[in-house]
This record gives C-alpha cells, sequence and structure tokens, in this order.
C-alpha cells in the first residue's frame, strides 16, 4: 500500500504526544480514526488533533473499511483480547508493550497472528531512535573490543498516591500485569535483546519493600545471554533520586548510556579517554518506529520492533518477577 491509514484503539495520554502525532507525521502514513469507550473524550481528541473519525467502540474502528491497521494503545489487560479481533479482520497491528499479561498470554498473540499471516509489532520504541541505533553500530563495531558484560541500574522516587486513594493503572497487577518494571524497566531489557541478542537463562527476585501498591517496587537479577555474556540489573521504584543507565563493559573500554532520558549523550571511554555523543530527543519519541513499521507495511524494509521480539522480553520479564515475592 502507498499510504497506510491508521486507527487507534484508546487514545489516552500516550497518544497525545508520544505516539498519536507520529501517525499523522510519518511519511506514507494518516491517522484516520480514533476510538475510547468516552464518547466525549474520543470526540475531543479527534477535533483537537484534525482526526477525520471517532468511535467509542472498537468493533466499529476494526471494521472501518478506511482503516488498514490499528495501533491498541489500551492498557495491557486488554491487548491480546484487541490483538485477536484485529488480527481476525486481517490488519496488520502496532501494541503498546508490554504486548500482553504474561509470557503465556504474549505468546498466544504472536501464534494468533501468525497463523493468520498479520503482522504484529510492538512499541519499544527506543529501537527505532537514532541515539540507540548508535549504540547498536558502536557494540557492532568493536569499538570497545568484545563486550564481557552488561549491567542495568534503575531507581526512580515513589509513585506518588492520589488522595483519593485510586491506584494509577500501572501498579495494578490486575490491569498492567504487575509493577513499574513492565511499563519503564522492559525499555532496558529490549534494548539489550535488540544489542546483544537472546538471553537464555535469567535469575531474578522481586519483592514490595515500600507496601504503597499491590505489585512489586524493586527487582533485581543476573541472566546469561545465549553469546555467552553475562548481565546483571536492579530496578528499584521507591528511592532517593529518578536516575537510571546501562552500561557495556568490554575488552577496550565502555559505553554508558541512559535509557528513559533520549537526550542524555552516550559516554565512550576507551584507551584515547572519554567521548560523549549528543543527540537530539525527537518532537515524538515514537515517530521513527512508526515510520519504520510503516515503511515495513509499504514494502520498504523491516521494522527492528516484532511481537516475536517483544514475546522474548516479556519472557525475561516473567522470569525476573518470579523470584521470592514478599
Amino acid at each position: 500500500m502507498e499510504t497506510v491509514r491508521w486507527g487507534i484503539i484508546g487514545c489516552g495520554d500516550v497518544t497525545e504526544n508520544k505516539s498519536g502525532p507520529g501517525f499523522q507525521k510519518a511519511e506514507g502514513s494518516e491517522l484516520v480514526a480514533v476510538m475510547r469507550r468516552d464518547r466525549e473524550r474520543a470526540a475531543d481528541y479527534a477535533a483537537r488533533h484534525g482526526v477525520p473519525k471517532w468511535y467509542d467502540d472498537a468493533e466499529e474502528l476494526i471494521h472501518d473499511p478506511e482503516v488498514d491497521a490499528v495501533y491498541i494503545a489500551t492498557p495491557p489487560a486488554s491487548h491480546v483480547a484487541y490483538i485477536k479481533k484485529v488480527a481476525e479482520a486481517g490488519k496488520p497491528i502496532y501494541c503498546e508493550k508490554p504486548m500482553a499479561m504474561s509470557y503465556a498470554e504474549g505468546s498466544e498473540a504472536v501464534a494468533f497472528c501468525a497463523a493468520r499471516e498479520v503482522p504484529l509489532f510492538v512499541a519499544y520504541y527506543r529501537r527505532g531512535i537514532e541515539k540507540y541505533r548508535r549504540v547498536a553500530e558502536l557494540l557492532n563495531s568493536g569499538r570497545i573490543g568484545t563486550v564481557r558484560s552488561v549491567e542495568v541500574a534503575m531507581f526512580a522516587r515513589a509513585l506518588s498516591v492520589p488522595a483519593s486513594g485510586e491506584l494509577p493503572w500501572r501498579v495494578r497487577p490486575e490491569v498492567s500485569g504487575g509493577g513499574l518494571i513492565l511499563d519503564v524497566g522492559s525499555h532496558a531489557l529490549d534494548l539489550l535483546d535488540y544489542y546483544l541478542g537472546p538471553i537464555a537463562e535469567v535469575y531474578g527476585i522481586a519483592s514490595n519493600q515500600a507496601g504503597l501498591y499491590p505489585a512489586e517496587d524493586t527487582v533485581s537479577g543476573a541472566w546469561l545471554f545465549e553469546s555467552g555474556l553475562h548481565g546483571s540489573g536492579v530496578w528499584c521504584f521507591d528511592a532517593d533520586r529518578n536516575e537510571d543507565g546501562i552500561r557495556f563493559v568490554g575488552t577496550a573500554g565502555r559505553i554508558s548510556l541512559s535509557v528513559l532520558d533520549v537526550a542524555a549523550p552516550v559516554v565512550i571511554e576507551d584507551e584515547a579517554g572519554e567521548e560523549r555523543l549528543s543527540f537530539d530527543a525527537p518532537e515524538h519519541v515514537q515517530q521513527p518506529l512508526i515510520q519504520l513499521v510503516t515503511d515495513e507495511l509499504r514494502g520498504r524494509g523491516p521494522s527492528p520492533s516484532t511481537g516475536e521480539s517483544a514475546l522474548r522480553t516479556d519472557r525475561v520479564l516473567e522470569q525476573l518477577r518470579a523470584g521470592a515475592t514478599r
């Protein structure tokens, strides 16, 4: 197809700037319809963003003949049900992460789409951003020699609980599948899969140290890549500050970068000293990946983030969180 006409199921906060405008601005892409169960909010979103159609029923959007592909931007609890409905309609899918509530659910979704030959992509959008793609090039070039280990650290201040006591969906396991590692921490693990290939073995432990919500707030673990490379990480969402990073240690140097801060520099340390590479953050952080997904649907090259790659990250997340929880 020359132009991919997109519809969005769940036009909430993430679609306001991170993703929604990207479907309007990517080459060969149009955003033609949005859906939200709240009719007034659906109509308001369409009016503010110049989208021609809006619905309060997902089935109507899915079966609209002018919608070629569908972006699922609801909380994880409904992802697989919507994936199946869109796949049954024979339309390509771009789904928010995590793809499912569990590895088993994600496996079911990937198999369902494969059986119907429907493309399934997942919004691990850092795979499309220049900064993170440049790191892949550096690692593949041998700039720091052979990579021997990788360390992930992600810390964040405790989530504020509203006066109403109603918890955000991201820390309600019945809606999100677990704690914040699934929502924000997963980006680091997806990047490791992108950079270093699949992880073979995982050993993890999760706990709820602060007791602010039902989900775990701290996860740590170690893993072994299929290549034999070692990795370790800690994710703590009840810390003194917001700070995160990945450090690759090689035989001839090191590379460090922030996962969450798209504009933070990449730092390279080798025999020549320290070099800092700066990058501009995209106005809409998902647009570069949306472009790559659209390009694949138009027959112009593959997307780096698929249901299969996201499923590998789902497995690692589940195994990290499978340790003793208290």
